[in-house]
């Protein structure tokens, strides 16, 4: 997910896509454990898209403060 994607998105929109984003996250990582997945930076990925939508979150929480 591109950064101009995650900052057209509005908060409520952005805190469920990080609560389903971590849930993928965690079930990948559990299957990859069991069985490897066929590409695994796929985990890398959605790990750096977490991330991003979280540091977008925070940037709206400092402008809303100010």
């Amino acid at each position: 997910m591109k950064s101009s994607v995650i900052r057209e998105m509005t908060t409520e929109e952005l805190e469920d896509a990080i609560s389903n984003e971590r849930e993928n996250l965690s079930k990948m990582r559990m299957q990859h454990a069991v069985s490897p997945l066929e590409n695994p930076l796929v985990l890398k990925e959605k790990r750096k898209n977490v991330a991003r939508m979280l540091t977008e979150l925070t940037k709206r929480s400092k402008e809303a403060q100010q």
